[in-house]
């Protein structure tokens, strides 16, 4: 049986506080649930909907991760903000990817560290 989990990248440039930080990543994962299959996203709820927050240095890297999911047949959700509270409007703050199988998202991001 596989298992499913979906991952989120965010840029430890931009030194987000952290319930600025918690929102985004909540942004990025509902809207690439949004995006994704429904039966992928079913056996991932069924599996205990894991998600793996991970950091990337800067948007250069994380458009890197965006470009090798997207090879990979992978779905993914880049937040952009909106710049009413922390950083400036059109900032780019994190990326989901998936809910997939676990396997397949760590082909992509095997080699990042957790946040």
């Amino acid at each position: 049986m596989s298992e499913y989990k979906q991952v989120i990248l965010v840029r430890n440039d931009l030194k987000l506080p952290k319930g600025k930080l918690a929102a985004q990543v909540a942004h990025a994962s509902v809207e690439a649930v949004l995006k994704s299959d429904p039966k992928l996203v079913s056996k991932w709820r069924s599996s205990g909907m894991a998600k793996i927050v991970l950091k990337v240095n800067e948007l250069k890297e994380l458009r890197k991760y965006q470009v090798f999911a997207k090879e990979n047949g992978l779905v993914t959700a880049t937040i952009t903000d909106a710049g009413k509270t922390v950083v400036a409007p059109g900032t780019v703050t994190c990326m989901a990817i998936g809910p997939s199988i676990e396997s397949e998202i760590d082909k992509v991001t095997n080699e990042l560290k957790l946040l």
